[in-house]
């Protein structure tokens, strides 16, 4: 599949990887990066809701520091490159990058109008603040990161929102993620599932952490839950 461009919100433009789906028109969904860039994980997923009948894009939000990011999880070089993107990583700059691409994404020749949005890790982060922050028709994240410090906005969100949260995650200890869970269960958009026995990651193939059953069954819930708010 080609990598499109996308124009920002300030005039400028960054790459995309653009999966159709065979029929050419559907659904879209914004597939949201981990720390690893753009790399093939990212464009499997991508090509798999497209077979799944989406028009899936997933931006390249590491334009702004360096362009074309396609690491692995595989050497502590690349987990060091990583962790330097993440941490130089312009949070808000990222959003208005994702709203760009849902703007233009809504825009395409065969898009239906509505369009999902779905990210891992620092991606489920950014879902999130998608899921409070624009009109996207439906949202799931899977083990977002720094959730407890954006809880305040919590009340945004109006549209379907789905999490995925890993009960040995690392980078969310068990007192964290009670707050976390007590602040979503006051909002019946959100609706939220804890994988225990299963860490950071777990849905990554081929990862470190990755976990087989716990994978399985929060994509299947992510499937339906996209074919109930989006298809149809």
């Amino acid at each position: 599949m080609p990598d499109i461009r996308i124009k920002s919100l300030d005039g400028k433009e960054f790459g995309a990887y653009f999966a159709a789906p065979p029929g050419g028109h559907g659904p879209g969904m914004v597939v949201i990066q981990e720390i690893f860039g753009v790399n093939a994980g990212m464009r499997a997923l991508c090509d798999g809701f497209a077979a799944r009948g989406y028009l899936a894009v997933c931006p390249d939000l590491f334009w702004r520091q360096e362009p074309g990011v396609q690491i692995t999880d595989k050497t502590k070089a690349e987990w060091d490159k990583a962790f330097k993107l993440y941490q130089g990583f312009d949070v808000e700059a990222g959003v208005r990058d994702l709203l760009s691409t849902l703007a233009q994404l809504r825009g395409m020749p065969g898009c239906s109008g509505k369009v999902g949005a779905i990210g891992y890790c620092l991606g489920g982060k950014l879902a999130y603040l998608m899921a409070s922050r624009s009109d996207v028709d439906a949202t799931a994240s899977y083990y977002g990161v720094e959730l407890e410090k954006l809880l305040d906005e919590i009340h945004d969100i109006r549209m379907p929102l789905l999490m995925h949260i890993a009960g040995l995650d690392k980078y969310v200890p068990e007192p964290v993620r009670q707050k976390i869970l007590h602040a979503t269960a006051k909002n019946p958009a959100i609706e939220a599932h804890v994988y225990e026995g299963a860490d950071h990651a777990f849905a990554r193939p081929n990862g470190e952490h990755y976990n087989k059953e716990a994978a399985e069954l929060a994509n299947t819930r992510t499937d339906e839950f996209f074919a109930r708010n989006l298809q149809g």
